[in-house]
């Protein structure tokens, strides 16, 4: 009888062995797919970002060789003083009006594409944004304030396309030092 016991427990050892092995074998696969998942829906995500990023600097190039001409409509207003064009005939004011709603036309459809003017009036400076080109009196100024814009800078989409280049108030001579 001793014998039928053992050829008995065998076959439900075997059994057990098994089913745990193909258990370990089924976690192990389900560990895999979930990993693989992950992973897929991870390269998704990454293109998504990639797309959506080369949709909004795509025009990055574009927007900077076109801030050139904007650039170059704001120095042709500004060529021509508000006396001026208030004593010109009719068909000089009518020109200088159609360039001024060209300027701003062609602004507005900068910033439709995410190109926007960066903020100079009376903010400190900023290295990120600005380029100074000189240090000049404040006049009553903080050091470090931006005094004059040479030329506007612009962001893309929060980056930076062109940094503003502008004059910045310098410590006065004689002032207090900054130790004391």
């Amino acid at each position: 009888m001793s014998d039928e016991n053992e050829i008995e427990n065998e076959p439900v050892e075997n059994e057990a062995e098994s089913l745990e092995a193909l258990r370990a074998e089924a976690a192990e696969l389900k560990d895999k797919l979930l990993r693989a998942l992950a992973e897929t829906e991870n390269t998704r995500r990454r293109a998504e970002r990639d797309r959506l990023d080369a949709s909004q600097y795509a025009v990055t190039r574009f927007a900077r060789d076109m801030l050139a001409i904007a650039d170059n409509f704001g120095r042709a207003l500004s060529a021509c003083p508000a006396d001026l064009r208030e004593a010109a005939d009719p068909q000089v004011k009518a020109v200088i009006d159609g360039v001024e709603v060209t300027e701003r036309q062609l602004l507005a459809t900068l910033e439709n594409y995410g190109v926007k003017p960066i903020a100079t009036a009376g903010v400190k400076f900023d290295p990120n944004l600005h380029q100074a080109i000189a240090e000049v009196p404040g006049d009553g100024v903080p050091p470090g304030t931006i005094v004059d814009v040479i030329q506007t800078g612009f962001t893309i989409g929060g980056r930076l396309l062109r940094p503003a280049m502008v004059t910045v108030a310098k410590k006065e001579a004689g002032g207090t030092d900054e130790k004391a």
